[in-house]
Parts: C-alpha cells; structure tokens; sequence
C-alpha cells in the first residue's frame, strides 16, 4: 500500500476523538458566561446527553456554537430561534428542564 495513504489513515485515527474526550469537551462548553444559560445546559447535559440519538448530540455540539444572549431570548422565549435545528434543540431542553412550559 501506498506509504501516503497510511500516514492519512493513521492521522484520522489518531485525531479521532475519544467519547471521553468529547463529553468532558462538551461539558466545559455548557459553562457560560450568563449563568441563566448555563443552569439550563449542565444539567441538560449532565442528564440527558447520552440519550439523546447521535443526530440530536451532534445538534447539541452545534448548538453550544451559539452566542449566550441569543441562548437567553431562546430560552426565556422572547425570541424563537430562526435556524430550525437551534429551535428544535431549544424545545428539547426546555422541555427536559422546564416541563410544562
């Protein structure tokens, strides 16, 4: 085989992050700067992450992206979110930590 092709392979495996590695990643990024955020985020996560299909942890890593003060008008909702996977993720969360909202 060629030796460029296997340094490639190789490089892929080793740049794989580790589940480990991703959930305490992920669990520094729920730390935020506007503590009514991140109330909401540990716990969620803490919780519930690990059952959460593959799809809706990957639009949790994305969502975590987001700025804090926008995360508050979503969470407070003053503001739905426009991009449909951050609503989606909204209404997961809140109804996991908030029932009955």
């Amino acid at each position: 085989m060629n030796p460029d092709v296997e340094d490639r392979k190789m490089s892929a495996q080793e740049g794989k992050e580790s589940t480990a590695d991703r959930k305490r990643r992920l669990t520094w990024q729920c730390r935020r700067g506007i503590k009514e955020v991140e109330v909401l985020l540990v716990p969620f996560f803490e919780r519930y992450f690990d059952e959460l299909t593959e799809a809706d942890q990957n639009n949790f890593e994305d969502f975590l992206k987001e700025q804090d003060a926008d995360m508050f008008e979503w969470f407070t909702m003053r503001v739905k979110p426009e991009n449909t996977v951050a609503a989606a993720m909204v209404d997961v969360i809140l109804s996991r930590m908030a029932p009955g909202l």
